[in-house]
This record gives C-alpha cells, sequence and structure tokens, in this order.
C-alpha cells in the first residue's frame, strides 16, 4: 500500500491553506531558489474547461488529497453501479477525480517518476517494498493487494471521467522537491507541468474548483 511520507504529509496540509497564504509563501520560497532561473514556461495553462465538458445526468466530484488508491475504484464504482443496476450509459455519467495535496504527483507520467524519483520522494513503495519508479495509478493501481487496470487513470479516462490537478499544490510540491534534489524550482515546476499525464487538466486552485463543482450541481464524495 502506497504511504505518503511525512514532509509529503505537511505539504498536505500547506496545500489546503488559502490560496494567498500559498501563494505567499510559495512566491517567496521559489523566489529564493530560482533567482537565476531562465527555464521557458510550459505552455500548459490553468484553465477551467473541465467544467465544459460535463454534460452527464450523474455527476460526482471525488475529493482526493490523500494517497489512497480506493478512490479509483470509487470512481469505477460509480460507472459500474450506474451501468448494471440502473441501465445507465456511460456517456449520461461524470466523474471528476482531483490530484492535489498527497496526490498532486499521481497525475503525473511515469517519465518524471523515474527522473525525480518519486517513489522515494513520497515513501511509495510497490508490494516488494521497492520504491515505485513509474506512476503507479496510470494503468495498474493496486488495491487492497488486487492489481485492478479497469480502475486505472488511463481505463477510467477512457470512459468518460475528468482529472484534474491543481496548480497551487504543484507549485508547492515541485518547490519542496527542488529542495530536495538540489535543483532550480522553476525549471523542476516546468519540467513537471509539461509531463501531466495526458487528459489531466490543470486548473488554478482545487480550493476554487470545489467551489464551481458544487456550483455546477455535482454531488460531492470526500475521500
Amino acid at each position: 500500500m502506497l504511504i505518503a511520507l511525512t514532509a509529503v504529509r505537511r505539504l498536505a496540509i500547506a496545500a489546503s491553506l488559502t490560496t494567498v497564504a500559498a501563494s505567499a509563501v510559495v512566491g517567496a520560497h521559489v523566489s529564493s531558489l530560482n533567482a537565476a532561473s531562465t527555464t521557458p514556461s510550459s505552455t500548459i495553462e490553468p484553465t477551467n474547461n473541465w467544467l465544459t465538458g460535463l454534460k452527464g445526468k450523474h455527476r460526482q466530484f471525488f475529493d482526493n488529497p490523500s494517497v489512497n488508491p480506493v478512490a479509483l475504484v470509487h470512481v469505477l464504482n460509480f460507472y459500474d453501479t450506474y451501468n448494471k443496476a440502473f441501465g445507465v450509459k456511460d456517456a449520461d455519467i461524470n466523474a471528476v477525480l482531483t490530484f492535489y495535496g498527497a496526490t498532486t504527483f499521481y497525475g503525473l507520467n511515469d517519465a518524471v517518476w523515474s527522473k525525480y524519483k518519486l517513489g522515494e520522494f513520497m515513501d511509495a513503495k510497490d508490494a516488494s517494498g521497492a520504491f515505485e519508479t513509474k506512476n503507479p495509478w496510470r494503468t495498474a493501481p493496486v488495491v487492497l493487494g488486487l492489481t485492478l487496470p479497469q480502475a486505472s487513470i488511463e481505463s477510467l479516462e477512457k470512459r468518460g471521467a475528468t482529472m484534474i490537478i491543481c496548480n497551487n499544490a504543484l507549485t508547492i510540491f515541485s518547490g519542496l522537491l527542488a529542495q530536495k534534489r538540489g535543483l532550480d524550482a522553476t525549471a523542476v515546476y516546468n519540467d513537471l507541468k509539461a509531463n501531466i499525464l495526458p487528459g489531466v487538466e490543470l486548473v488554478p486552485g482545487m480550493v476554487v474548483a470545489v467551489e464551481q463543482a458544487q456550483k455546477a450541481g455535482l454531488t460531492y464524495h470526500r475521500q
């Protein structure tokens, strides 16, 4: 079972601060690390486009800041139960799954998991006890000892699930990662942002996304 390390838990708390407070802390921290950075920004920019595709009759927001792959199973069950018990097609179902707090890096691809040793950084281990070298949720998450590819990020996206990752959290976590690795924080942030998983949308801040989801009429499921 994947476990977030102590430093990551502290960041999860930091990521839940108000946008103003988080921006002040991160701005000061990043500024001290990156005064000389010349790395160009990624072309990926935070948007609210994820809201426009939510046209289904049944819509739920799965709020998932803690590292627990059971959240993936909850999204799977949302689709499967409506399919089997109520005869509702996937096209009429919208699940939204979040990546922020301790789950921020689970919205990134295998390349940066390997490059920055994110398994070691987060104390995320496989069944053998070795640190993960790729994103374990992307294609074959292990839940309660069972490998469930049908509950993977890629499988859920194919069924129409929407995935969103918080830019505030990505900024905070990339800064801490850069400090841990002795790297330039702006360069690390831009690299991580450029390697967000296909289909996962970068949003300005999850605190606002939760409110937007409620205003749009989505039901709320805390993980």
